[in-house]
């Protein structure tokens, strides 16, 4: 026979072990970064955009940043749309003609991170894409505001 003491007990123990594994399963990284299917991801967690001045996705397989650069980017308020999954963070540096615009971060979740950023003056745009916690991997679009 169950005692009351001894089901709330095991009700705690039940609950504590749920936990556990709900936090353990929430950071634990995709079965094989090197083997995941980068455009497929890409399309199931970014949405569409045709009017990106810039993008990019792949696999950060250690921390060397990956750097992607469009020339002649109009000056104005832009959205940067950034996602990543494998655990940990994956950080976007934005700059605009040499210059350091923002610094960006996306929790690697699958969730989106925006944020919106202004280029200053007409000219070459790049992102550089980097993470201590890889291997990852990571999609992001820049478009006009407002698109």
């Amino acid at each position: 026979m169950l005692t009351f003491s001894t089901a709330r007990r095991l009700a705690g123990l039940v609950s504590i072990t749920a936990a556990a594994l709900l936090g353990v399963s929430a950071c634990q990284a995709p079965v094989n970064i090197q083997d995941a299917d980068v455009p497929a991801w890409k399309e199931k967690v970014l949405p569409a955009a045709s009017t990106a001045v810039l993008e990019d996705s792949g696999k950060i397989l250690n921390r060397d940043p990956l750097v992607k650069e469009s020339a002649g980017v109009p000056a104005g308020n832009y959205t940067l749309t950034m996602a990543c999954d494998g655990g940990g963070k994956a950080y976007f540096a934005v700059s605009s003609g040499g210059k350091k615009i923002t610094d960006a971060a996306a929790a690697c979740n699958a969730s989106l991170d925006v944020v919106k950023i202004k280029v200053p003056g007409n000219g070459p745009v790049s992102i550089s894409t980097s993470s201590v916690d890889a291997p990852l991997i990571f999609a992001y679009h820049l478009v006009p505001a407002g698109s």
